[in-house]
């Protein structure tokens, strides 16, 4: 397989693009860690169904993968790199963007 460099993003990085309108984000946690607390806009596909959930990842742009501390989202990165996403790991995950003060959202059961 191919080692190439996986491009990361820090938080504030992150939050910028989002701003801006220029970022897909991926949150590849487990659903209970989503549904707790997730970034607003975050398309939630859990790391175990990336590899059936492919052809929902857009090849246009700059894909942003995030999980709770930025492992997770490493391997998620590097297969969709072997696939020719512009995928980038977002460093520190949702502890940092916590940390940071940045803004989630709950889903909220009904």
């Amino acid at each position: 397989g191919s080692s190439a460099m996986i491009e990361h993003a820090t938080v504030p990085d992150l939050q910028t693009a989002l701003a801006n309108g220029q970022a897909t984000l991926i949150d590849v946690r487990e659903i209970a860690e989503f549904e707790a607390g997730h970034i607003p806009g975050a398309v939630h596909i859990p790391m175990h169904t990336v590899p059936v959930r492919t052809d929902e990842i857009p090849t246009t742009g700059a894909v942003y993968v995030i999980c709770e501390s930025g492992a997770r989202s490493w391997q998620v990165a590097a297969f969709l790199q072997q696939r020719g996403v512009r995928v980038i790991n977002v460093h520190g995950g949702m502890g940092s963007w916590r940390m940071a003060g940045f803004p989630t959202q709950q889903v909220v059961s009904a």
